[in-house]
């Protein structure tokens, strides 16, 4: 199949969806429709292709895409980079330890006075329980009045690029990775994918990985199994909407604190640490009064009950257990791999090893899944822009 036919067989299939009202902002899976969700996978599809067969798909002359980090990233902060250059954008990372912020002005006001040139905003704010998604959404509230009230000549989509109760980009590109090795979104259907938990010797990582792939694949018929050691529950109420998606969708959602059990018969696995409920909901309660010797011990105790469970390790035997002893490895990355940045941690070498390079296609997807989120947003019409885009076959980088 050419080029042309394989882009136009995607374009054919996004005409099938009904993806009108895309919507501002994509802050949550589970806020879009599933005809939505698939057109995002399509549209970063075909995003991919242009770019893999040198076509340009700058679709902005000027503007701004604010890069709005309130914790660590490599991967998900490059992907946004590298989305908003795709599309025509200049990058700017807000720092917040440069600007008014610090003397005490509001996100509202903060977010109003960052959007008069900007397109889209993207924000990752994953560290406290109860706070980055009611952020987010504040921002989203500001730059709505802002354009309304006529101040901003142009709406900016906001986009979670990872909250404390979801991580979009990272589980949707983990779908179309999964779409890519199945062979399709039908072929789902009944898949067993196992998120447990996994030991690490760190302290305080989100549940939102863990709650976006539950959230999000329960949407689409497959069999889910939730596996952490007892007291490692992620938030109850997502909890309970995997579970009503699952029916549904005619797949199953199930929680269990026997990663063995989990395992078995497994078609893909997705072992990663993340921090108790329980433990992230103090935490956020003790940095709000500022009780710094509260955070220390809140650590210690969380490090001693972690250490319990280090037999929660992705290893070989385990993997033996799963279909067929081949089960589909995945990890939104950095794993902590034991023996190599860790003593102990949640797989074992040997095996993260065997899949590195898939791994890191399944990283690969990320900055066309935000960049479709971005044009979606933007775009009343995708399809006409992306058709463009083809007919005008424009090279992306001059032979």
């Amino acid at each position: 199949m050419t080029t042309t036919d394989s882009l136009q067989k995607l374009l054919s299939e996004l005409s099938s969806k009904r993806f009108r009202n895309y919507g501002d902002d994509f802050l949550l899976t589970w806020e879009k429709s599933r005809d939505q969700l698939e057109a995002t996978l399509l549209v970063a599809e075909i995003l991919r292709e242009l770019y893999t067969n040198n076509l340009s798909a700058k679709l902005f002359e000027s503007g701004v895409a604010v890069s709005w980090f309130r914790d660590k990233s490599t991967r998900t902060r490059y992907s946004f980079q590298s989305a908003a250059n795709l599309l025509g954008l200049t990058v700017q990372d807000f720092d917040e330890e440069q600007s008014q912020i610090t003397h005490g002005e509001a996100a509202k006001e903060t977010a109003t006075m960052i959007s008069f040139l900007t397109e889209v905003i993207g924000i990752r704010d994953d560290q406290y329980l109860g706070e980055g998604h009611t952020f987010q959404k504040q921002v989203a509230s500001a730059v709505q009045e802002g354009f309304k009230e006529g101040i901003l000549p142009q709406r900016p989509s906001v986009l979670n690029l990872q909250c404390d109760r979801d991580h979009p980009t990272q589980s949707m590109s983990d779908l179309l990775h999964l779409k890519k090795k199945f062979e399709g979104l039908s072929n789902l259907q009944g898949k067993k994918i196992v998120m447990s938990w996994a030991y690490s010797p760190s302290y305080g990582k989100p549940l939102s990985v863990a709650q976006g792939i539950c959230a999000l694949l329960t949407r689409f018929g497959m069999d889910v199994v939730l596996a952490y050691p007892q007291g490692y529950n992620l938030i109850p109420e997502l909890e309970r909407l995997c579970a009503k998606q699952a029916t549904k969708s005619g797949g199953h959602f199930r929680i269990t604190h026997n990663m063995a059990q989990a395992f078995a018969d497994a078609d893909i696995v997705y072992p990663k640490s993340w921090a108790p409920y329980g433990i992230m909901f103090k935490r956020t309660r003790l940095l709000k009064k500022g009780d710094t010797k509260g955070l220390l011990e809140l650590e210690r105790q969380a490090l001693a009950q972690n250490a319990k469970h280090q037999d929660w390790e992705c290893n070989e035997k385990m993997m033996k257990l799963t279909k067929n002893g081949r089960a589909l490895y995945l990890h939104c990355l950095p794993a902590d791999v034991s023996g190599v940045n860790s003593r102990k941690g949640e797989v074992e070498q040997s095996v993260f090893e065997r899949y590195r390079f898939e791994l890191f296609k399944q990283a690969g997807y990320k900055p066309y899944i935000i960049a479709a989120m971005i044009l979606l947003s933007k775009f009343e019409k995708p399809k006409q822009v992306l058709r463009t885009l083809l007919n005008r076959r424009a090279p992306r980088l001059m032979a």
